[in-house]
């Protein structure tokens, strides 16, 4: 019997290089609250998020994710066209096919593997996971994991549950090969009978052939989703603690789903995380940008000082679907 070959790569993995891609336009909360009728305190108050950022009307996800992972390529001293796997995650992609991360790698100029994930607001920690596993069975030597989201394609600027939160950004991470363990065992998770919580209005088919029916835009149960978040993401959380061999008292940061500010701090609170334990607050100035908000909030920390090479942090994805994904790295 013919025996396969199987691949193994000569090194453990880590996060090699980080980049960020912020929109110009700044938007503040007078300018939402004209629209969508909550007072400007009031989105303040119950989001903790005081400016976000609205991409240009010609700016798309590929152009925003290219531009993330030029920078993360360039922190990693990875030229672009040796990345080997482009793996884009995005839910806000107007395009049903070809997938957009092939665009981005043509642009990126390799011609390596490239598909998209959505898994929402928990598709960076799940990229970040495969892209783990390429490099260590020897699928691929560098990966770019980028999560670009643009949300106001994808809302109604005037609903006053989702208009407040969302905003746009890509942010994006090499991952390659290192001497020691940088990237912790995942622990994911979906529970689809949750689903209509954080879901689309219409389906395309119902656009199409129901007359009158209007433009599929995505919806959000706020108070379901909120209580959702904070009962059952501490438990995750420390899970992936667990799982890395880890405590809490180990930990440099937690960088979650930068959802609303009151959910990041009652998750960190549940957690009982030590005072010294850096908490991103990227959502205060960054707004929700779905599957961008980790890396964008992680690159803000790294901007700041706030964290240094070699601090291990533990990143906590979750959203639409329901998904969910944690993971310990360390960072670069």
């Amino acid at each position: 019997m013919a025996m396969l070959i199987q691949r193994t790569a000569a090194q453990d993995v880590g996060i090699l290089g980080i980049g960020a891609y912020r929109p110009h336009r700044v938007v503040g909360n007078e300018e939402v609250a004209a629209r969508t009728g909550r007072p400007a305190d009031w989105i303040q108050r119950r989001t903790g998020i005081v400016e976000r950022r609205f991409a240009a009307p010609d700016e798309g996800v590929v152009d925003m994710a290219v531009e993330a992972a030029r920078k993360a390529a360039a922190d990693a001293g990875v030229e672009p066209d040796k990345l080997q796997a482009v793996v884009l995650t995005s839910m806000s992609g107007l395009r049903q096919s070809p997938g957009d991360a092939t665009e981005i790698a043509d642009r990126l100029g390799t011609r390596g593997a490239a598909f998209d994930l959505n898994a929402a607001c928990a598709g960076f920690c799940y990229g970040l996971a495969l892209a783990a596993s390429m490099v260590r069975d020897g699928a691929a030597r560098y990966v770019v994991v980028i999560g670009s989201d643009k949300m106001t394609d994808i809302i109604d600027p005037e609903d006053p549950a989702a208009a407040i939160l969302f905003a746009d950004g890509a942010g994006a991470m090499v991952v390659g090969p290192r001497e020691e363990c940088g990237i912790g065992p995942v622990v994911w998770g979906s529970d689809g009978s949750r689903g209509g919580l954080i879901a689309h209005s219409a389906s395309w088919l119902e656009y199409r052939d129901e007359p009158g029916t209007d433009w599929p835009t995505m919806k959000m149960a706020g108070p379901e989703v909120f209580r959702w978040a904070i009962e059952e993401m501490p438990k995750v959380a420390l899970q992936a603690l667990e799982a890395a061999g880890i405590g809490p008292s180990d930990l440099a940061a937690f960088v979650p789903h930068q959802a609303n500010l009151r959910i990041i701090d009652t998750v960190a609170e549940r957690m009982g995380l030590p005072e010294r334990v850096v908490v991103a607050r990227d959502v205060i100035h960054t707004g929700n940008t779905s599957a961008a908000s980790i890396p964008l909030a992680v690159a803000r920390l790294r901007e700041s000082g706030a964290v240094a090479s070699g601090d291990l942090a533990l990143f906590l994805g979750f959203g639409a679907g329901l998904t969910w994904g944690a993971q310990v790295v360390r960072l670069p």
